[in-house]
């Protein structure tokens, strides 16, 4: 087994574990929240802007790494094509039972998010959300992202710099600082269910928490063949007052590219860049 291998292995037997409770948070917070409106207008929005004037039912959406199945569940109200994969089998699990009665209209299936069982041009939107920064291989995982996607498709990433405060000594610091807020402001850090030693080996071992995105995701999304731009403020109305205080050294940003209809990439390319 590579190391990489054992990336994998350990993030399937850590959701596995946090499947349950991790589904309660987004269900009560965003599913069952008020935090759906603004995940739906951030999302959907976006997707009926770039596809203007066609039918919801004929935009094909793959949710990657769905986890409690939010994105794909949001998807599937809105009337589009949903096809939703995850790593970790009991993930799907709950997934399907938050589906509840959509969830026949939704294909879930077990799949690394770097080695994708689709033909190209299948899909045209692609939705995630804080994957890729614990992917072992980001690079090839966006090649088969843009393999996958229709020409002029969209790609909606959202994630952060999460854990940079092992590398970064300033990081580390604002890290400080957030958890000192939330606590003064009343708000548990100690969460029983995750366990952060597990999380910060897994981050001390995958490339880009070495990285600073999004820029990062930008110069390569580009060498791949998208026009990409990032929204870096994306945070301020997709999070509630908590997330905003717990995690403001660390905000969440959006990355979305539309694969160019002209454009098709050197399998072989080398996307990597210098470490910072």
């Amino acid at each position: 087994m590579t190391p990489f291998d054992s990336i994998i292995e350990a993030n399937r037997d850590y959701w596995t574990v946090r499947a349950a409770t991790y589904s309660k948070e987004v269900r009560d917070g965003e599913l069952c929240g008020v935090g759906y409106t603004p995940w739906l207008q951030a999302v959907e929005g976006r997707i009926a802007a770039h596809f203007a004037g066609r039918a919801a039912e004929t935009i094909r959406v793959l949710d990657i790494a769905t986890g409690p199945g939010f994105f794909a569940i949001l998807a599937a109200r809105a009337g589009h094509r949903v096809t939703a994969i995850d790593l970790t089998p009991s993930m799907l699990a709950e997934a399907r039972a938050n589906a509840g009665g959509l969830a026949d209209r939704i294909d879930f299936r077990e799949m690394n998010a770097e080695a994708l069982e689709f033909e190209d041009e299948t899909f045209d939107v692609i939705v995630t959300r804080n994957l890729t920064w614990d992917l072992p291989h980001p690079e090839q995982a966006y090649l088969e992202w843009h393999r996958v996607l229709k020409r002029g498709g969209l790609l909606l990433n959202f994630d952060a710099n999460w854990y940079r405060y092992l590398v970064d000594a300033e990081a580390r610091a604002a890290f400080d600082v957030d958890w000192d807020n939330a606590e003064a402001a009343g708000i548990p850090n100690d969460n029983p269910d995750v366990d952060y030693g597990i999380m910060e080996q897994i981050a001390a071992e995958v490339p880009l928490t070495r990285e600073l995105r999004p820029e990062w995701d930008i110069r390569v999304l580009t060498d791949i063949g998208f026009h990409a731009e990032a929204d870096t403020d994306v945070w301020k109305s997709v999070w509630n007052d908590e997330e905003k205080l717990h995690y403001a050294s660390t905000p969440l940003f959006l990355v979305s590219a539309v694969k160019d209809s002209s454009f098709y990439p050197n399998r072989n390319v080398n996307c990597s860049s210098s470490r910072v």
